[in-house]
């Protein structure tokens, strides 16, 4: 991004922003006509008589304008930081906007998605170019009125003024801007002169969250709203065979039990194919009821006889077929250069090392849940969810109508990393509505989100590197995954090009435990395997840690391979960022670090941890973290975002394990399932890299390498190299270094 950059901007692209598939604002001209440049502020916006104009904006007869925010909100930030960029090109005071969330909208939005971090990356250039357009447009409208040119005119904070110092409120001159030619170039702002951009900005809906006001899936509430809740096979691999509600008809407040099952196998038989529809063809019996507790009530009486349909799996067949996977022949190679082959039987020494990982569940703190109400002539669909569009042709592929009949309304997510990309929940609640003909929410109790859910992998890789001449000469990355189905972004990713003789291949084991998308899917322990091997790499060929990373970037650099995804000297830039502000390698008594780099999600991150011993286990008081990710647009909404991964991270790394018996997942709450605790979360020293490069993804990149700078830090000081997540169960106390 260059200062003053010009940008070619015809009607038709400017009427195309309102579809583009990066989700862009289409701005109503006419929204103006209301608009005073001498409003004052109102106490209660409430009260204000706002005026619709179009589906993105609506502004008040006092000049406040009402943002329209189209990409689901998972806590991202996004709610905020997409609308900063609009204001921020517009020049219209941020004090003046109000943001609300636009429901599912395929006619005027395209893409409204929340998924591998990609909201702002792909929104940034539509979304200020309809910006500076919207202001343009008026700008030309008052130097028309004024009859001078535009050039002598400059627009600032919704204020026009000419060289002669008149000024002219945005509103005074809307009639005369909409009637204009939409002008071929605009001129998008300087980033030195950004007001809005790059200035922390608080989360738009915090008073809402921290009052308790109605936000989240689980708030919504409409006038005659029945509940269900859903019991559906103890373990994986089991359907019904016949089940008993004398019981739970008897419950007060319980008003019937139904069963699904018949829409999800006609669905499942129609060859759909969604990535976001996870459905069981198997019947699940379904309580309705008043409340959601008396629902809940309803279904622990239920007495059901399930029947095995298919192997019922276990942790211990698990690893067993993953390691027979990495033994085995049966890859599909990704990526192969040179001769790895003939490096391996040439090489002075040859180091490799087999590292595991279990399934995860997503543990979101709002459980699943979905409002539908499906009529004769419309179908209503209410909650969180990461991809509206999805739920809603998956649901017209469900109950066999159109599309177009079919609203959903998104509301903010208690947590989503990946689980609510799937839409099994919100297909349920429409098939139990559709039995019903009642409007009603499908309410998920915790139990039943760890026990019958989206799952990440469990995943083994196997890495092997040799060294010749002092030299790492070969590297070969084996993936073997329960599950997996993650085939093709991972072969293009560092050390990609700065090793001659590199190959990739992966293998997938397909299991019934469902299996998806989790927080940096491919990357959340790949970069823990591979960060963790180049740091024994690095001992084995006496060189130091960082360096070597630095020397191997250096050779990329050389390579110039138009395969590869990361940058070298944007990897390089952060670091020797972290590394700098962490102090690495002069650290005080009693304090070990460990270093870590990785790209992913379009962004490239780097971390030392600093760790110390307390009776014999690892204590993590701090992680120093660099991150280039182009322009930050919310500076404190990124900063969140990056501890967030990075406790994220360090918490599933020591601790998180979810293994099975018999199909049946053997943690089912907070009891049994361990989450980093408050006085677990170290301090996160965060550092951006200035850039004027358009910004790439944050919620996710920052959690994949913590993993293996911690790892790091226990063998410096235990001298143990961990391989097996959770890392705490592998932690032998009696090998403490003194």
């Amino acid at each position: 991004m260059t200062p003053s950059k010009q940008s070619n901007f015809s009607r038709r692209s400017f009427l195309k922003t309102s579809a583009l598939a990066s989700g862009g604002m289409l701005i109503g001209f006419n929204l103006f006509n209301a608009c005073k440049s001498d409003a004052k502020v109102p106490v209660d916006i409430s009260q204000l008589n706002f005026n619709d104009f179009n589906a993105f904006i609506k502004i008040s007869n006092e000049g406040k304008v009402t943002i329209f925010s189209i990409n689901p909100e998972i806590g991202q930030g996004v709610k905020t930081s997409m609308p900063m960029i609009i204001a921020e090109e517009l020049d219209v005071p941020w004090d003046d906007v109000y943001v609300q969330q636009a429901p599912l909208d395929t006619k005027n939005f395209n893409n409204q998605i929340a998924g591998g971090s990609q909201s702002i990356r792909q929104n940034w250039e539509p979304l200020r170019q309809t910006g500076a357009t919207a202001k343009q447009m008026l700008v030309n409208a008052a130097a028309a009125r004024w009859g001078v040119s535009a050039k002598e005119c400059t627009a600032k904070q919704g204020v026009i003024t000419n060289s002669k110092g008149d000024k002219l409120g945005y509103g005074d001159v809307v009639l005369e801007a909409a009637a204009m030619e939409v002008p071929e170039n605009v001129t998008l702002k300087d980033p030195k002169d950004f007001t809005i951009i790059g200035k922390g900005t608080s989360n738009v809906d915090i008073d809402g969250i921290i009052t308790g006001k109605p936000l989240f899936g689980l708030d919504y509430k409409e006038e005659g709203m029945l509940y269900a809740s859903v019991l559906r096979p103890p373990a994986f691999g089991q359907v019904l065979e016949s089940f008993d509600a004398t019981a739970a008809k008897a419950i007060p407040g319980v008003i019937d039990v139904i069963t699904i099952g018949e829409k999800a196998r006609n669905f499942l038989s129609k060859g759909y194919v969604s990535w976001t529809a996870t459905l069981s063809g198997t019947d699940k019996v379904v309580v309705i009821a008043k409340t959601t507790w008396d629902a809940i009530k309803g279904k622990k009486a239920i007495k059901a006889v399930w029947k095995d349909e298919s192997p019922l799996e276990s942790t211990e067949f698990h690893n067993k077929t993953l390691l027979d996977l990495l033994d085995g022949t049966s890859f599909k190679t990704m990526r192969s250069d040179g001769d790895i082959d003939k490096a391996f039987a040439e090489a002075d020494e040859v180091l490799e090392r087999t590292y595991e990982s279990s399934f995860l569940p997503h543990n979101t703190m709002e459980p699943m849940n979905f409002f539908a109400n499906v009529s004769a002539d419309k179908i209503h669909l209410v909650g969180p969810t990461q991809t509206p569009e999805e739920v809603a042709k998956s649901v017209a592929v469900l109950l066999d109508r159109n599309v177009d009949d079919i609203y959903v309304e998104m509301t903010r997510m208690g947590g989503g990393f990946g689980r609510r990309l799937y839409s099994d929940f919100a297909l349920e609640a429409a098939e139990i509505s559709n039995i019903i003909m009642k409007p009603v929410k499908m309410v998920s109790t915790r139990e039943d989100d760890m026990t019958t859910g989206v799952y990440r992998p469990a995943t083994k890789y196997r890495i092997k590197a040799s060294i010749k001449n002092g030299e790492i000469s070969g590297y070969q990355l084996k993936e073997a995954a329960v599950g997996g189905n993650m085939y093709g972004l991972i072969p293009n990713f560092f050390p990609a090009a700065a090793i001659s003789n590199y190959q990739v291949d992966v293998a997938n084991y397909n299991s019934n435990i469902t299996t998806g998308a989790w927080r940096a899917p491919y990357t959340n322990f790949l970069a823990n395997a591979e960060q963790s091997f180049f740091d024994e790499l690095a001992e084995l060929m006496g060189v130091d840690r960082v360096q070597l990373h630095l020397d191997l970037l250096e050779k990329a650099k050389q390579n110039l391979d138009p395969k590869i995804e990361y940058s070298p000297e944007r990897l390089q830039g952060v670091i020797k960022l972290a590394t700098e502000k962490a102090n690495w390698g002069h650290a005080k008594e009693g304090v070990y670090q460990g270093f870590s780099v990785y790209y992913c999600h379009n962004s490239h991150v780097a971390e030392v941890a600093d760790i110390v011993m307390n009776n014999g286990l690892p204590e993590v008081k701090k992680v120093t973290v660099a991150v280039d990710c182009g322009v930050v647009v919310n500076p404190l909404g990124a900063k969140n975002q990056v501890a967030g991964g990075v406790i994220d991270g360090i918490g599933h790394a020591l601790y998180g394990e979810l293994t099975f018996n018999n199909g049946i997942p053997q943690s089912n709450n907070f009891d049994t399932y361990q989450l980093i605790r408050m006085g677990q979360t170290p301090q996160v020293d965060i550092h951006f890299v200035d850039s004027d490069i358009a910004p790439t993804g944050l919620g996710e990149p920052t959690l994949p390498p913590v993993g293996a700078a911690v790892a790091n830090a226990i063998y410096k000081a235990t001298g143990q190299r961990l391989t097996k997540q959770p890392y705490i169960n592998h932690i032998k106390v009696e090998k403490i270094l003194s």
